[in-house]
């Protein structure tokens, strides 16, 4: 495998702050990546680019549950009816997470706090007990106990990069050149945002990822 060097990253990246976000993350994506098998360049560039919406280009390590009544209703309708219904849990994120995450996804009731508890963490938001479960079994770590090492840089591109390996992604990234690319890669924006949510930036990212890829590292200039 070819790892991704912070130069490269930089290049990757468009907001401000990039020198420091590559030094945090360039070993952790590259660790995580070396484990789960992405490793062709192919495959790099499509997880990164869907990394890198994700979490906001590597910033945003939870899911954000600070909703506004009109928000929420756009998001759960046939959970909050009403603007009487959503008032309760807007701008609540414990609250609401207790509650549109209860017995799902292996959680508990609305009392056990599952829902808060094993909300989305990481790079490519797990979400749920099951999901936390399954992690924690496949890498050997306990995030079921510490759910907050999905907020750390190394369990973040971890269990992003397990996602991706668990769903069958790389299969999927294999197909992402030639004639069909944007369909294949389409359909991996379907299978981990449930949609084609920002698809236009994904690729956008996607671009910006190969071109650093071609990128010959300093050393060996």
């Amino acid at each position: 495998m070819n790892a991704i060097t912070e130069a490269q990253l930089r290049l990757a990246l468009s907001a401000s702050d990039t020198d420091a976000r590559a030094g945090v993350w360039a070993a952790p994506l590259n660790h995580a990546m070396q484990l789960c098998q992405i490793d062709t360049p192919v495959r790099q560039a499509a997880f990164l680019a869907q990394v890198l919406l994700e979490s906001g280009e590597l910033r945003q390590l939870q899911e954000n549950l600070s909703y506004s009544v009109q928000r929420l209703r756009l998001v759960w309708p046939h959970r909050f009816p009403s603007d009487e219904a959503a008032a309760p849990f807007s701008h609540h994120p414990e609250k609401l997470a207790n509650f549109v995450y209860a017995g799902r996804m292996g959680n508990g009731d609305e009392a056990s706090g599952d829902g808060w508890r094993y909300r989305g963490r990481g790079l490519i938001q797990l979400t749920g007990r099951d999901n936390y479960s399954q992690f924690s079994k496949a890498m050997d770590l306990d995030a079921l106990a510490n759910p907050d090492l999905l907020q750390l840089p190394a369990g973040a591109a971890l269990s992003a990069a397990w996602f991706w390996s668990a769903k069958g992604l790389n299969k999927l990234a294999d197909q992402t050149e030639g004639s069909e690319a944007d369909s294949h890669f389409a359909e991996l924006t379907r299978r981990i945002n449930g949609g084609l949510n920002g698809l236009q930036l994904r690729k956008a990212y996607w671009q910006r990822v190969q071109t650093a890829l071609r990128e010959r590292p300093p050393s060996a200039a």
